[in-house]
């Protein structure tokens, strides 16, 4: 099943428009893991259960399970295996390189690692997308306007008449011969959502910074959302993950998952 697939089943039986990071840094993990074989994966598996029913994807971050070398990367498979098969999952890793390192960028996470989607950085030209694109049941989440700060360093600045950020978009809408691209832009930029989503009608947003980095929901929704009320992921990783520190750290990311998937969608047009 394709990830447009995966989204769209996802996001109906769950409704929901909340992707959840499993950024499972290991010197945050609750003390109660740490006596596990795998600390990490016993986490990630407890949070998986307490929070299926009420995401549309889960967004692993590929550096805190490289950061733990061999052993990172078999878990963060086995975290993928764990998570049922009609929710994607899009690995956060941000590559971007010459076309043929790019290809075995994606070889290593779609073939490999069965990911679903990957995000992707741009700037290096079409030639170095081009591989990941040709995995057409896949999805490439190209980097677009970012929530640091740094995005006024480059992604805002002007290329000719227009900002680089558009420029990214543009040529994403040629690339996207397959309709799997989307693009990627952090929740604290709320006043180009909708620059964006006029630029991008139906290509699905990837969003982070809601929570702990300080986007607003509202805003998110309100002006990312298709006009279907969908094709956004808003992802949310510490302040659901590690909601508590203590032994309740699973059944608390679900009321955090909850709270905020309720949140998001009182703010959804359509539903």
């Amino acid at each position: 099943m394709s990830f447009q697939s995966k989204l769209h089943q996802a996001t109906q039986q769950n409704n929901s428009l909340l992707c959840v990071g499993l950024d499972s840094e290991l010197s945050k993990l609750p003390d109660c893991t740490r006596s596990k074989d795998n600390p990490v994966l016993y986490f990630n598996k407890h949070i998986i259960d307490a929070t299926a029913d009420l995401v549309c994807c889960y967004k692993p971050n590929y550096a805190f399970y490289g950061a733990l070398g061999a052993a990172g990367w078999e878990t963060l498979r086995a975290t993928i295996e764990h998570i049922p098969s009609h929710i994607p999952v899009l690995v956060d890793a941000k590559v971007g390189d010459i076309g043929n390192t790019a290809q075995q960028y994606a070889q290593m996470f779609f073939e490999g690692l069965g990911a679903d989607g990957l995000t992707v950085t741009p700037y290096m030209g079409e030639d170095c997308v081009a591989p990941f694109l040709s995995y057409t049941e896949n999805a490439t989440f190209i980097v677009c306007l970012t929530s640091n700060k740094g995005a006024d360093d480059f992604e805002k600045k002007a290329l000719g008449t227009r900002p680089l950020y558009e420029e990214v978009i543009a040529r994403v809408q040629q690339w996207t011969e397959h309709g799997n691209c989307g693009l990627v832009i952090g929740a604290t930029q709320p006043d180009y959502f909708a620059r964006v989503r006029a630029l991008a009608p139906d290509m699905p947003l990837l969003i982070p910074g809601v929570g702990a980095q300080g986007g607003s929901a509202e805003e998110a929704v309100s002006n990312g959302q298709d006009k279907k009320g969908a094709g956004i992921l808003i992802n949310s990783s510490r302040g659901i993950i590690f909601a508590s520190s203590g032994e309740d750290f699973a059944a608390a990311a679900s009321t955090a998952a909850r709270d905020l998937r309720d949140e998001l969608n009182r703010h959804r047009s359509t539903q």
